[in-house]
């Protein structure tokens, strides 16, 4: 079982994380740029952004592995700085790249961060809980790339944290572990954990957080749910596509199309937010007839959480 929320103001038993006005430069480098951020007690909250957009710094300041520049931050009603041994028995951290010993073995591991903390499932649970008890005595170095994330993972379970940072928690993970993983986090969020995640994969965003925030060049550009994001694209649905001769069509003629409502350039391709496919989809042909033009690419797609990144830094997430 996950502790209990502080006692304190409502704030405090509110949000399992805040910060107010946070700023981080690296010489003349902006990272975090007056970033306000609410992290809800109970919800998985996932910050999304480009590589040097500063959500792995944000990450880093909330978890007491950086100091900021300026601003507050305030984690389960305790600050950095005055609580740190009661804030670090009471979260987990899975950072991206988490480096163990090799000549180790998986329980070993386990056992070793255990020992940090003062309660906590046992090592067998831990190692059951993450599908790694069949492992329990492989040396770390013959760990494949999904089973040592796995590891990660399980070393930020030990103590049966409130507040869980996952940091691309999935890399490397089949489709199925991925899944599992899944599963797993669900089952902390029904004991009452709260969850911050990182990761590039948009479906992952959508089926597990009950928000996202995307940050871009040090700032907070859009948060919501991701259904309330999607539905402020102002269309249901996506048209890409890309011309045999390399070519563009006019953006002012697609925008006349029926059911268009937005219309953006990526690397060559043409992306067209639509809210009726069964309309937009015929007049694009006729005006790709008319100008003797044919296609090289044709997709449809409903609109999705990556639409809405695609909208707001004008790149992929994964392109990152």
């Amino acid at each position: 079982m996950c502790h209990n929320p502080p006692v304190g103001n409502s704030d405090a038993q509110l949000n399992a994380a805040s910060c107010r006005g946070l700023q981080k430069r690296y010489g003349k480098v902006v990272a975090v740029d007056g970033l306000d951020l609410d992290v809800r007690t109970g919800e998985c909250f996932g910050l999304l952004g480009p590589n040097g957009a500063g959500k792995t710094t944000t990450i880093e300041i909330l978890e007491g592995l950086l100091n900021p520049d300026a601003g507050e931050v305030e984690i389960l009603g305790l600050r950095w700085g005055i609580d740190d041994r009661a804030l670090r028995q009471r979260l987990g951290i899975q950072l991206q790249d988490t480096q163990f010993s090799d000549k180790l073995t998986v329980a070993e591991v386990v056992r070793l961060f255990r020992s940090f903390y003062r309660r906590g499932p046992s090592v067998d649970d831990v190692l059951a809980m993450v599908e790694l008890d069949s492992k329990r005595a492989s040396w770390v170095s013959k760990l494949s790339g999904g089973q040592r994330q796995r590891l990660a993972v399980a070393c930020a379970l030990v103590n049966e944290p409130d507040l869980l940072f996952l940091d691309e928690p999935t890399t490397g993970l089949d489709p199925q572990s991925r899944r599992q993983l899944w599963s797993l986090l669900g089952q902390f969020r029904q004991r009452g954990g709260t969850i911050v995640l990182t990761t590039h994969y948009m479906d992952e965003a959508e089926t597990l957080c009950d928000r996202v925030g995307i940050v871009d060049h040090g700032r907070l550009i859009a948060l919501g749910t991701p259904r309330d994001l999607i539905a402020t694209l102002g269309a249901e649905h996506v048209i890409e596509f890309e011309l045999a001769d390399g070519a563009l069509l006019e953006t002012e003629t697609l925008k006349q199309l029926p059911g268009v409502q937005d219309v953006r350039r990526l690397n060559g391709s043409t992306s067209l937010q639509v809210s009726e496919l069964h309309t937009a989809v015929p007049a694009l042909l006729a005006e790709l007839e008319r100008e003797h033009r044919s296609l090289s690419r044709f997709a449809t797609h409903h609109a999705t959480l990556e639409d809405v990144f695609v909208a707001h830094t004008g790149r992929h997430l994964r392109d990152e």
